[in-house]
């Protein structure tokens, strides 16, 4: 499996930021592209990577497990 260089970058920037609104200002992209790369990533891996809420986005298992690769 070959997952592309910016759907990685995408994960670790909102992993990082909590929400996509501010992973997206970091990555100078639109906030519907962040959600595009995530959707992208989490249908290629088939896995679940962050729990979506109001509070913003929490890493799932699989997402923290993913995150030191």
């Amino acid at each position: 499996m070959n997952i592309q260089h910016h759907l990685l970058r995408t994960f670790i920037a909102v992993a990082a930021a909590r929400t996509v609104t501010k992973a997206a200002a970091v990555l100078h992209l639109t906030q519907p592209a962040v959600s595009g790369h995530l959707r992208v990533l989490e249908d290629e891996l088939q896995l679940k990577l962050f729990e979506r809420g109001a509070a913003g986005m929490r890493l799932t298992r699989a997402g923290e497990l993913l995150l030191p690769h």
